[in-house]
């Protein structure tokens, strides 16, 4: 294990070095660096999982209110409402631009174009953890478009944490009194929530869990 931790850490330097020279011009230095360090990020998820990192709606709890009442601004500023996503799988994702799971936008990007028929993935931009969205939202997607090629659809930067002005969807989320059991916050950029066809919200998974992991593609799965 010590070594083959040693031999990725050597990888990243070897590659970080090359990025120092040769930096992605849509990319700023810390983010080239925190896109190559993120399979290390991973590696340490996997060898030291957190026991919240997957939650499961196994009493199948319906809703005590209606996804599909829900809305949210794009990113463009248009008003996007939930209930065009009955009969589709939905994953959303709270975001950021400057974090070490940045990179897992590609990850979700491949994820949406092989199952994008039954699948929508929301990405909701935030600031919420230690200020790595700080970009405007019209920077926020172009970096999601020249870097991660993203197609799914972005929302407005917003608050996804429990304070003042946490918008309605992350409210929903997180509130058992909403979605009938789950009282799980966004640890972190990039947790996800996965809710069925019939508006239920089924799973939880920490940011430390891939959108391509098996758990992940078995719950779009079922």
């Amino acid at each position: 294990m010590k070594r083959l931790l040693l031999k990725l850490l050597l990888v990243a330097a070897v590659i970080v070095v090359f990025l120092t020279a040769f930096k992605p011009t849509t990319m700023t230095f810390r983010q080239a660096i925190l896109k190559t360090f993120y399979p290390v990020i991973m590696f340490f998820g996997k060898v030291f999982p957190s026991k919240h990192a997957v939650l499961e709606n196994s009493q199948h709890q319906a809703p005590l209110h209606s996804f599909y009442t829900l809305k949210a601004i794009a990113n463009d500023g248009s008003t996007y409402s939930f209930s065009g996503l009955q009969g589709k799988k939905v994953m959303i994702v709270n975001t950021a631009s400057d974090c070490g799971f940045t990179a897992q936008y590609a990850e979700l990007e491949k994820l949406y174009e092989a199952h994008k028929s039954n699948l929508v993935i929301i990405a909701f931009p935030a600031n919420d953890f230690q200020q790595q969205e700080k970009g405007s939202n019209a920077e926020i997607a172009s970096f999601c478009k020249k870097n991660y090629g993203v197609s799914f659809p972005l929302m407005q930067k917003s608050v996804v944490i429990e304070k003042a002005g946490q918008n309605e969807v992350f409210q929903w989320l997180t509130q058992a009194s909403g979605n009938g059991w789950c009282t799980q916050p966004p640890v972190w950029n990039f947790c996800k929530y996965i809710i069925n066809e019939q508006g239920i919200l089924t799973h939880f998974f920490s940011n430390t869990v891939s959108p391509l992991d098996k758990k992940v593609l078995k719950a779009l799965a079922e």
